[in-house]
């Protein structure tokens, strides 16, 4: 049987559990060969172990495929080189990169404090940024030797992102940052074979089972939508050569449920032909605001 990644090499960021471990799984299972990045922290970011990427990576090798680890911190920027290379001196190449990496510290925006802040933005977009950039520069010296190149960056974003959530203003920042970062990545590196697109999962793991208690296993053998296994099928799709005329989106996925997110679009506009004057600013709000939808509901509200 023909398998969907066949030869291909993938480097999943935080892949050691919920929703990265899936991926990383999947992606073996449909042939391809993968880096698992983790760094074995805690929900929080907090604290580091080398154990919980070897299990993956052993699970995946005594199921037949290959893997390796790396334990490095993708929101360094040398640390993000060094992941990009680990794929490159263990299977000579590399084709995908799935930046899922990311912690939570969530509180009101009011209590935030400026630590909290700058750990969530730096590991989720810096993150984003870092093992993206490192890649596309292999990618793109490949182009420009003439050689054939087929790569893929998937990102991942967030409901939080799209639509904002109460108590995660972090959070929601970064991952709305993540989805337009998708875009201009789509839009630049098209010419050196790249595409770029984003997934805003929902599924059951360690950052959303305390707050979301309704995600808990079905007792009564029912489809379980909320295990971060079902995830996987739609990045290693996207992650292989039969996505390639795919880029620029954002998918939405939890259980059997699939969609593809518009996002930011223009509205609703009025043309004076000239200044606006500041009282005629309210009446004219008011008329456009009866021609848009309305706004999503923020999550939590």
């Amino acid at each position: 049987m023909d398998r969907l990644c066949e030869g291909r090499v993938v480097i999943v960021t935080g892949a050691a559990r919920g929703i990265g471990r899936g991926h990383a799984i999947e992606f073996a299972r449909q042939g391809a060969r993968v880096v698992v990045n983790d760094l074995g922290t805690e929900s929080d970011g907090r604290g580091r172990s080398s154990e919980p990427a070897e299990e993956v990576a052993a699970e995946i090798r005594a199921d037949g495929g290959e893997a390796v680890t790396n334990g490095d911190d993708i929101a360094d920027w040398e640390g993000a080189g060094r992941l990009v290379q680990t794929a490159l001196d263990a299977f000579g190449g590399l084709d995908v990169v799935v930046n899922n990496a990311g912690f939570l510290r969530d509180r009101m925006f009011v209590s935030t404090a400026e630590d909290e802040w700058d750990a969530v933005v730096r590991v989720h977009l810096k993150g984003h940024f870092c093992a993206s950039r490192h890649a596309c520069e292999y990618w793109r010296g490949r182009s420009k030797a003439g050689e054939p190149v087929d790569a893929r960056i998937i990102n991942t974003s967030s409901g939080a992102g799209l639509q904002g959530s109460v108590g995660q203003s972090a959070y929601s920042a970064a991952k709305a940052a993540i989805a337009g970062l998708t875009l201009v990545q789509a839009a630049e590196l098209g010419r050196y074979g790249i595409t770029a697109n984003a997934i805003a999962p929902a599924a059951r793991t360690r950052m959303t089972e305390a707050i979301f208690t309704d995600m808990a296993v079905p007792t009564d053998g029912s489809f379980d939508e909320n295990a971060p296994e079902n995830i996987a099928p739609l990045v290693v799709w996207l992650g292989s050569t039969e996505s390639r005329q795919v880029s620029g989106r954002v998918f939405e996925i939890k259980g059997g449920q699939l969609g593809i997110s518009d996002g930011w679009r223009d509205g609703p506009s009025l043309d004076k032909g000239r200044r606006f004057e500041p009282d005629e600013i309210g009446p004219a709000v008011q008329e456009l605001l009866a021609k848009a939808l309305p706004a999503q509901k923020v999550y939590g509200t």
